[in-house]
């Protein structure tokens, strides 16, 4: 699953989750940080990696569905996102995928774990 992140995807984001710190929200503060801009929320990243699960699992994913992740570099407004999985196990009713998320150059940008229950 493929997204662009967009300076008005994270202002809504804030603007949802209540988080409203300007290292997300305002590009002259955030220009004087050690990001020298914007960056993304990391949970605004985790709902696209729950978008790429739930269109493989659906409501198995939903109801059950559970995430170990690492964050290992920042999205920025302009990047391009890309969201996948692999199964790497089926045992006892429980699907276990490693996830990643990556930018347009290939930088990780988070890595983990996802298991799905059945139900």
């Amino acid at each position: 699953m493929t997204k662009t992140i967009t300076q008005e995807k994270i202002n809504a984001y804030a603007l949802a989750s209540g988080d409203g710190n300007p290292l997300h929200t305002d590009p002259a503060f955030a220009a004087k940080t050690q990001f020298e801009g914007t960056i993304a929320h990391g949970m605004l990243l985790l709902a696209y990696v729950s978008e790429m699960l739930t269109s493989a699992f659906g409501e198995d994913w939903l109801r059950g569905g559970r995430l170990k992740v690492r964050f290992r570099a920042v999205a920025r407004p302009g990047d391009t996102l890309t969201s996948a999985g692999k199964v790497t196990s089926v045992e006892g009713g429980k699907t276990v995928c490693a996830i990643e998320c990556r930018n347009e150059s290939g930088e990780v940008l988070v890595s983990g774990e996802a298991v799905v229950s059945r139900s």
